[in-house]
C-alpha cells in the first residue's frame, strides 16, 4: 500500500494498536494505519474548524460540537493559520482605510490593539499587527500600503498618521472611515475574542493573529 505521509508504495506491516493493523514506510520512515476513528484525523476536520472560526465559535464550543480535545483545536487553528498567505494585492491608485480595533489578552487589564488596512471598494484586507499604538508599530503596515501607490488613505484623528502618511493623500475628515469601521463591527459580531463583554478573551497573542489571519484571508 501507499504511504500516507510520502505516497510512495514501500510499506510493510509493523504490529497492532488495539487490534487495528499498523505499517510502516521504508521511505519515509512514518509509522501509521489505514484508517483513523478518531474525528481530528478526519480529512474534512480542518476545514470545519476554519469555517467555525470564522461563524464565531469559541475554542471550546468548536471541541464540544466536533468531539475533539480544545488542545487540539488550538494546534490546528496555528497549523491552518500557517498555511494562510497573505494575498498579493498590486492593483495601484486605490483608496484605502486604516483604523484600530481595541481587545485584551490574557486578561482584561491588559489592552492591546488591531490595526489594519482594507481597500476601500472590495474591503480586501492589505495587512495587519497586533501591538501597542506606537509609530513605530504602525509605520511598517503605512508602508505597505503606500508601496501601492494609494489615491487617498482614510484614517481618523489619531495624531500619529500625520507624521506617516503624506499629506496630499491623506484624508481624515468626519465619517471618513465609515467602511473600516462597520467592518470592525462585523469583526466584533462574527469573532468571539473581540466581543467587548465576554470571557473568551485570547490567553496568548499567537492565537489571535492565527484567528485573525484565517477570518481576513482563509
Amino acid at each position: 500500500m501507499k504511504c500516507k505521509n510520502c505516497k510512495e508504495p514501500n510499506c510493510i506491516k509493523r504490529g497492532k494498536r488495539n487490534g487495528i493493523q499498523r505499517y510502516f514506510c521504508k521511505s519515509c520512515n512514518a509509522c501509521f494505519q489505514q484508517s483513523y476513528s478518531y474525528t481530528a484525523y478526519q480529512d474534512t476536520t480542518n476545514t470545519l474548524i476554519k469555517n467555525l472560526l470564522r461563524e464565531g465559535c469559541g475554542i471550546l464550543s468548536i471541541s464540544r460540537i466536533i468531539g475533539i480535545s480544545k488542545n487540539t483545536v488550538l494546534s490546528r487553528m496555528l497549523k491552518i493559520s500557517k498555511q494562510i498567505k497573505a494575498p498579493y494585492f498590486n492593483k495601484l491608485g486605490c483608496k484605502y482605510e486604516v483604523d484600530e480595533l481595541w481587545t485584551y489578552i490574557k486578561r482584561k487589564e491588559d489592552f492591546t490593539w488591531i490595526t489594519y488596512a482594507i481597500e476601500r471598494e472590495t474591503k480586501s484586507v492589505i495587512d495587519f499587527f497586533v501591538g501597542r499604538k506606537t509609530k513605530e508599530a504602525i509605520r511598517p503596515l503605512i508602508n505597505k500600503v503606500l508601496l501601492l501607490q494609494p489615491n487617498s488613505i482614510y484614517t481618523d484623528r489619531l495624531n500619529i498618521y500625520p507624521s506617516l502618511i503624506p499629506k496630499a493623500i491623506h484624508k481624515r475628515f468626519q465619517y471618513c472611515t465609515n467602511k473600516i469601521e462597520r467592518m470592525n463591527l462585523t469583526l466584533r459580531t462574527h469573532y468571539k475574542r473581540l466581543s467587548r463583554k465576554t470571557i473568551c478573551f485570547s490567553k496568548n497573542q499567537i492565537y489571535l493573529e492565527a484567528h485573525l489571519r484565517i477570518y481576513f484571508w482563509g
